[in-house]
Formats: structure tokens, sequence, C-alpha cells
């Protein structure tokens, strides 16, 4: 199967008779989901399917040829994403005419629901199942999503225990997963190895420095991380910084690192970035989805954000929530400081997160919380299987529901 423009692995060997899931990411932190996502169904059907549709460099890894990259679409914000609208829906039509064109067994969209559940409404007639996964955030704002949200898809993977009952009433089948995050926390690491081959001095403190994975909010948020990096390492000069990258923004971090003064590493290897988190003492995050990975691989931290003027306005105007980092959001209180917009300057993180080094019941206290929210995004102990294997089982059936279904004659 070969997709004009594509870009990524080779397609996976298995036969052309092999159902096709069409796997739809729309920023990085879908791209990690739907890398667990197909690893997990590999493991259930072994070649026995084939893959297709949009991801990044996680997904790409595990087989996806990407009908184009997911940085065309990885937008966000509500003022940010007004210049790229034409590009995007130059993208959403592609994307459906290439559903049309494979006729996969199921569509399959993940988070980013701006683009995926237009993707969806648009295939879903179809005849082709599409399963969502990811809720969409409905109780922060746009609460009549949660109403339509079962007009556009069959089937909703929610990631944590209270989203079902909340879309169920509503008629829209609904399977709690669990939070695939929480899968690395098994994952092996070695902190004094990364020490040693990165020359890290002894005694040095390391602080890893996660800015964004999406280009716009990387340009925004890197001089002012760097700047609270800078002042802080004139006050505490042990401290040696690791920048984690992804494909995407690697190059701008490394031309804006050519003029940093303090010590650093730029690390886009995702063993070296869980190594990074093993040796670090703490870290100066985003809100999202990167502060979510260093609150389950138990790294204290600051988080700091900044957005358009415009769009600080209206977010105030018009989204219900009373924390924007990941750890605060889902736990529903302060367990790791936010310093957000006129908040978020170098002299505040900075004296921020010196306070944070040097205060271990802080430390403890964070710890604390984070292992509250490991068990919140578990997904159930009722049995061995990860949050992915749960998400996979539900593709798996949703499939073997339309091979029957057209065994019978029916429609699916």
């Amino acid at each position: 199967m070969e997709h004009s423009g594509a870009v990524g692995a080779p397609a996976s060997p298995a036969p052309a008779s092999a159902p096709l899931i069409y796997l739809v990411a729309g920023e990085p932190s879908g791209d990690v989901l739907g890398a667990k996502l197909m690893a997990a169904l590999k493991r259930r059907a072994g070649e026995r399917l084939r893959f297709a549709g949009i991801g990044g460099e996680r997904m790409m890894g595990e087989g996806l040829r990407s009908l184009f990259p997911v940085t065309d679409i990885a937008v966000n914000g509500l003022v940010e994403v007004l210049p790229a609208l034409p590009r995007v829906f130059r993208r959403l039509d592609e994307a459906v005419a290439d559903v049309a064109r494979v006729r996969p067994a199921v569509v399959v969209t993940i988070d980013a629901p701006g683009f995926c559940l237009r993707l969806a409404d648009r295939v879903r007639p179809l005849g082709i199942p599409v399963i969502h996964y990811v809720a969409p955030q409905v109780w922060a704002w746009r609460s009549g999503r949660a109403r339509k949200l079962g007009r556009h898809v069959d089937h909703l993977l929610a990631l944590l225990p209270n989203e079902p009952e909340l879309f169920t009433r509503y008629g829209l089948p609904t399977t709690y997963v669990g939070h695939p995050a929480i899968e690395d926390r098994a994952l092996p690491t070695d902190g004094p190895g990364f020490r040693t081959r990165h020359r890290v001095p002894d005694g040095a403190r390391i602080v890893v420095m996660t800015p964004g994975s999406r280009t716009h909010v990387l340009r925004r948020m890197l001089p002012v991380f760097a700047g609270a990096v800078r002042l802080l390492h004139r006050r505490r000069p042990d401290v040696f910084v690791v920048v984690a990258a992804v494909a995407a923004t690697e190059g701008i971090i490394r031309e804006a690192a050519k003029d940093w003064s303090f010590p650093h590493v730029v690390v886009a290897d995702l063993r070296e970035k869980r190594d990074a988190i093993a040796a670090a003492s703490a870290a100066l995050s985003m809100t999202g989805t990167g502060s979510l990975e260093l609150a389950i691989a138990d790294l204290p931290m600051v988080v700091g954000s900044r957005v358009s003027t415009l769009t600080a306005i209206l977010a105030w105007l018009l989204v219900h929530i009373k924390y924007f980092s990941m750890p605060n959001l889902l736990l529903g209180r302060e367990v790791v400081p936010e310093m957000l917009q006129f908040a978020a300057t170098p002299a505040r993180l900075a004296a921020r997160l010196e306070r944070l080094l040097d205060d271990p019941g802080e430390q403890a206290a964070q710890r604390a919380g984070f292992a509250e929210l490991r068990a919140l995004l578990g997904g159930g102990a009722q049995d061995a299987a990860t949050p992915s294997d749960r998400a996979a089982a539900v593709v798996r059936d949703r499939i073997d529901a339309v091979a029957g279904s057209r065994l019978a004659g029916k429609s699916p």
C-alpha cells in the first residue's frame, strides 16, 4: 500500500488480506499513544495487521508510513492556530480522501479533537467505524461536546476512571483503559551511565528542561527557560542542564544552545531522556504531557508556560479549570508549582526552581502526589494488562465485529 508523499518506515509485510487499521495522531503526545497502541496490537496479532494513517516519529518507528508529517497539523492555542488553518484543512481533505481510498477496517483517532473529530465526522458516513482515543476534556470547556461526540465516533477510549460515566449517559460506548504514560514506569533506566556518557561533573545537580514539542511553543518558551537556567546557574554553579528534544525541535534547540553559557546537553533519543530523568534532581517543564511524564518518573518540577496575550484572555473567559499542568489538573490540587503567563519570567522561574532544589520537604510532597497520580492512571489492578493492551483489545474487538458483520452481509 503506497501513499503519495508518505513518510516513515517501510510498510508492514503483512498480507494484503490482513485487516487495515487507520490511525490518526494530530500532535506529538498522540504519536506516543499511537505507537504504544500499535505495539500492543502487534503483540496480539503478530504481523497479521496492516497500518496506515498519520503519525510522528514514534508511530513511524512501529511501521507506519505517515500520509504527511504530523507537524503539519500539530497546532494548538486559540489564536495561534489561525494562521495554520488553511494548511490544516487542506491536510484534512487529504486524510479523508485517503481513508475513502484504502477503506480500513477501523479508524482510530487519537486526541487532537479539533482535527480528529472533524475527520471522524467525514469518514463515518462511509460505513467505517471510528474509535476515538483520549476523551475530550469537556469538563474544562465546551461541555456540549460530550453530547455531540456520539455523533462523530462509535467508541471512546478514556484515560481517567471518571470519564466513562460522563459520556455513556449520552449513549456513547466508553471504555476506561488507563493512561499509557504509566507504562514507562517499568522501563529500565541508567542514571549513572548517563552522567558518565555525557561527562557530567561529579557533584553536579542535573536539571531537565522540557520546553515543548511543538515548534511554535518551543520558540516562545525556549528563551524564557534558557534565561531562567542562566540565572539559576549564576547562583548555583553546580547545575547541569539536559534539554529534552524531539525530531521536529532538535535542530532549533541546538542552534539556540550555541549561545548558552551554562553547561548543558541536548538529547532526543527516548532512552537517553529516560536516563537523564533518572539522574536528575529537578525539572523545568511546560504544562502538557511532558509534565505528566516527569511526574510518572517521580521527578519534582516547576512548570512554566506562556501563550499569546489574546489567547490568555480568551482562555480566562472560556476555560473553566483551576490548574493547567497535567499533574495538578488530574489530581485537582496544586502538587507542582505553576508559573503561568506574566508570572513565567526567567527571574521567577529561576527563584522557584532554586527553592525546589533546596527543599527536600517540597520534593517529598511532590513525590507523594506523583504516587497518587500513578495509581489514578493505572487503569485498575484487576489484571496484568497495560492501558495500551486494553485499548488494543477494544480495537481488535471492533475489527472482529466488522468482519463478522461483513460475513453476515450486514453493515458494520
